[in-house]
């Protein structure tokens, strides 16, 4: 078993890049999507957080999840300070943990000062286990079981209630002598250009109330002694560039709180949701953190002000543009296979199992050979996983240097929904995640053995 002591790796001899971007370090355009401390050793190997990424592989395995911490707590430090500077109410900015949920990004981003958005029984136990404070948690999820609400219950989370079978299961659970701090979830009705899979705010999705029964909505919880409503939430989708979407949303969100005032209604919290796209590729261009916090802030101040309704608790939720780019996985090259005038294939030691994007959304990402840093891209190949499936691709026409068994592929802005989203398909074990600061590596996940494969398996004595 690996030790989750810090681990002394090779240094790199040289300062911490600035947070404001690679100048310094001489990468190349595609190199560029590299967490922020990214830079290349007098080896010409890649280091990430002080670590030489070789050495990494070499003490914990491959594949591996590399999360450089810089880069996790700038971007949360850029949404908080942004919201603070640019929103002249009270502001919480929630991490959407969907995103990536375990203790050590958890505890991250609360000593950011930001809570936590949860969508299951288990990422609300293990935010409450990685110590966030129950009134930084809000609890979403369109069929809630009746165990996941009496969890949230009784932590005193906030819950976003999507259904009408949720607010009636809600008011049977309410406690007597303490009503349950709720928001309600309503569809927006906006479309905006993104996967069908990750549009979440037109009518047609299975999240939140229609806005057609925003009435009756209102009346029934207004008369429930039980339920004390605090809040709006909506969200339109994921990874989105555009801003039009964003600041339709906050137009309408300030309406449904000035007409939820006519139903008796103290609503002081609005939630616009998240959605803000990274850069995967080159072309890609989303706008910056400080770009959509400053045009969310200044949309719903605008309109409360045009509503003459006073400024509510502002909230957001951002998950993939805090922890997508801070993180790449780490492959070891295998086998390939040349056939002429068609493709190569390069074959690494994961796939779809640690990264199902690629296969599932189509999802498109960029790599480096983290041992030929300098070398020229003088291949085309098509980087294929190790499973059982022709559709295990996890990149198309990879530009890269010549490459050999047993070199360390690194793909870039891996934090978001990969290790969220692993499976054990083909029984593969889940890789390991360390987290990397200042030369030192800390061991946050550890990486599951045949054993662990098992132990949920019953094998009755009748099989035996």
């Amino acid at each position: 078993m690996v030790s989750t002591h810090p681990v002394e790796v090779q240094p790199s001899g040289s300062q911490y890049l600035s947070p404001q971007r690679h100048s310094s370090a001489n990468l190349s355009p595609n190199q560029q999507l590299l967490p922020l401390t990214a830079k290349v050793n007098h080896h010409d190997i890649l280091e990430i957080g002080g670590c030489d990424v070789t050495t990494l592989v070499a003490q914990f395995g491959s594949p591996l999840y590399i999360v450089d911490e810089e880069t996790l707590r700038t971007a949360c430090r850029q949404y908080r300070d942004t919201f603070k500077e640019y929103y002249k109410g009270e502001s919480q900015v929630l991490y959407a943990s969907k995103a990536w949920n375990c203790l050590a990004i958890c505890a991250i981003v609360a000593a950011e000062g930001l809570g936590i958005d949860v969508v299951s029984g288990g990422e609300l136990y293990t935010a409450l286990q990685a110590g966030v404070s129950p009134n930084k948690i809000y609890l979403h999820g369109n069929n809630k079981s009746r165990e996941e609400l009496v969890l949230a219950i009784e932590s005193g989370c906030t819950i976003v209630v999507d259904n009408w079978y949720e607010l009636q299961t809600l008011v049977e659970l309410a406690p007597a002598d303490s009503p349950i701090r709720i928001m309600l979830r309503l569809t927006p009705g906006i479309e905006c250009h993104t996967h069908e899979y990750i549009r979440t705010g037109h009518l047609d999705s299975k999240f939140g109330f229609d806005p057609n029964d925003l009435g009756e909505v209102f009346t029934f919880v207004s008369q429930q002694p039980g339920l004390n409503c605090i809040g709006l939430h909506a969200h339109i989708g994921s990874q989105i560039f555009e801003r039009q979407p964003h600041r339709d949303l906050a137009a309408v969100m300030v309406q449904w709180l000035k007409d939820a005032a006519n139903y008796g209604l103290n609503i002081t919290e609005l939630n616009v949701g998240g959605g803000l796209g990274i850069k995967y590729i080159e072309s890609d261009d989303p706008p910056s953190i400080e770009e959509w916090s400053k045009a969310i802030c200044e949309i719903v101040q605008q309109a409360c002000q045009e509503a003459n309704l006073p400024l509510p608790k502002l909230l957001c939720e951002p998950g993939r543009s805090l922890i997508a780019t801070s993180c790449v996985t780490a492959y070891t090259i295998g086998s390939a296979k040349v056939i002429p005038d068609i493709r190569t294939y390069v074959s690494i030691d994961g796939g779809m199992s640690d990264n199902p994007r690629p296969i599932t959304y189509q999802s498109v990402y960029r790599a480096v050979v983290a041992n030929k840093m300098s070398a020229p891209l003088t291949e085309t190949v098509t980087l294929a996983g190790k499973h059982c499936e022709s559709g295990d691709i996890l990149i198309k026409n990879a530009q890269l240097p010549k490459t050999e068994p047993g070199d360390i592929l690194v793909v870039m802005a891996t934090g978001a929904y990969n290790y969220s989203m692993a499976s054990n398909y083909n029984r593969l074990p889940r890789p390991a995640a360390v987290l990397v600061a200042n030369g030192e590596a800390n061991l946050i996940l550890q990486r599951e053995t045949y054993q662990d494969l098992i132990r949920q398996d019953c094998l009755p004595e009748r099989l035996k």
